[in-house]
């Protein structure tokens, strides 16, 4: 009888340290796996420079036509960095013609800041032209409102990404978006060409005695 409680006490002793061993040699033994967004709305990927701190989803419950919306949502506490619902494709249809991204979009307690953005590139990643309508931001609470970008896409160009971003606290909606060619007519709001040809009306530095850029 005791020799049997003996034996029962001997294997019982193995079997606890055959299973801490175990997870000695294996660290990631009973270390839950990292959740994974499964609610990014087919066709779309979620970026940004951080976008752990935001979660992305469909909501039923609003939208402007149809039944559903996609929406950016930071999580609790401060994010850190900014989070995009985006797309990319091959610019091939829209080469050398001016594209406007459109769309409907509600705000709701941003304290950063939310916007429709769109990014031309060639090949080796360089922007062409690009806005995020961070010059013009969709911030606080708002209802659906339409916003639009307007790109020129040079012949050489090869990619185009866009989407909504958002950037700090906050919740923002987009339904509805179109990507459409329009007429010269229609005034781009491209950053990189404000920021490279605004003002500039004559040569500058050209004894280069300016040694930063200005």
């Amino acid at each position: 009888m005791f020799k049997r409680i003996y034996m029962l006490i001997i294997f019982s002793l193995s079997l606890c340290l055959s299973v801490s061993a175990q997870k000695k040699d294996n660290p990631t033994v009973n270390i839950p796996l990292p959740k994974i967004d499964e609610n990014v709305p087919s066709g779309w990927s979620k970026g940004g420079n951080n976008p752990g701190d935001y979660i992305i989803g469909m909501d039923k419950s609003e939208s402007t036509k149809g039944n559903s919306s996609a929406f950016i949502k930071s999580k609790p506490g401060t994010p850190d960095g900014f989070c995009t619902l985006d797309q990319i494709l091959a610019a091939d249809n829209y080469r050398g013609e001016r594209v406007r991204l459109s769309g409907f979009v509600k705000a709701k307690f941003i304290a950063g800041w939310a916007g429709l953005w769109m990014r031309v590139q060639n090949r080796n990643g360089r922007d062409l032209s690009f806005d995020n309508m961070e010059k013009r931001p969709i911030i606080g609470t708002s209802d659906w409102i339409k916003y639009e970008v307007v790109l020129d896409v040079p012949v050489y160009s090869d990619f185009i990404s866009f989407g909504v971003l958002l950037n700090g606290k906050g919740q923002v909606w987009v339904d509805n978006l179109k990507l459409e060619t329009v007429g010269i007519d229609v005034p781009v709001t491209d950053q990189i060409k404000e920021k490279n040809y605004q003002d500039r009306v004559s040569p500058k530095n050209l004894d280069f005695e300016e040694s930063m850029t200005r």
